[in-house]
């Protein structure tokens, strides 16, 4: 399902305040099949920027359209919605289909594997559109990956937006890892009173 703009942005939940823009760990945003390396990267910005096609984009190899977008984020995060800005002449993709919390997809897995929720895209030009997720399926997300099999006709599959509104939680996964460390404590590491000479023997 798709959610139209016909309404101010600002009274919805469409603004850049619901945006997980900056959740994303950009640097290690991966994509297969893409003609210039590392161009995956310039697709992933502000809500404001999203209809900026001047830069670089993302492009798939010439004569063929499919690409596979692995996108890590800094903190689990919940996805409401997915927005995808394509190119030009039948070079947007017509279809997407997502994998949650698994690293290292190639093609053979993401033709092979089935996918937690999956699309029919339109031509999006004016960043318009929104393709809600299924929610409740959409939970503690570590990270996402899209699998573009197919565009309009277009030679090469052109992607200049990718967009993620929902909410992300408060603590990063470095900062849990070491709650959970400090909530299982290696008497090793602490220093009891009786071993300091006090009366009783208590981990600190």
């Amino acid at each position: 399902m798709a959610c139209l703009h016909d309404h101010s942005c600002e009274d919805h939940d469409c603004s850049s305040n619901w945006s997980l823009y900056k959740h994303i760990d950009l640097s290690k945003v991966t994509a297969l099949n893409e003609a210039n390396p590392g161009s995956v990267k310039s697709v992933f910005k502000a809500w404001e920027e999203r209809l900026d096609s001047s830069g670089v984009h993302l492009e798939s190899n010439e004569g063929d359209p499919e690409l596979l977008v692995f996108i890590p984020f800094t903190s689990d995060v919940k996805i409401k919605s997915i927005s995808i800005v394509g190119g030009a002449d039948g070079t947007s993709p017509s279809k997407m289909r997502v994998f949650i919390n698994r690293e290292g997809i190639d093609f053979s897995d993401a033709q092979s594997m089935q996918a937690i929720q999956e699309w029919d895209l339109v031509e999006n030009m004016q960043g318009v559109l929104e393709y809600q997720t299924r929610y409740s399926k959409f939970q503690s997300v570590a990270n996402i990956t899209l699998h573009f099999p197919e565009n309009f006709g277009g030679d090469t599959t052109k992607i200049h937006y990718i967009g993620f509104k929902g909410e992300a939680t408060q603590l990063k996964r470095d900062v849990v890892a070491t709650i959970v460390y400090e909530l299982m404590p290696n008497p090793s590491d602490h220093k009891t009173r009786a071993e300091s000479g006090g009366g009783l023997s208590h981990i600190e």
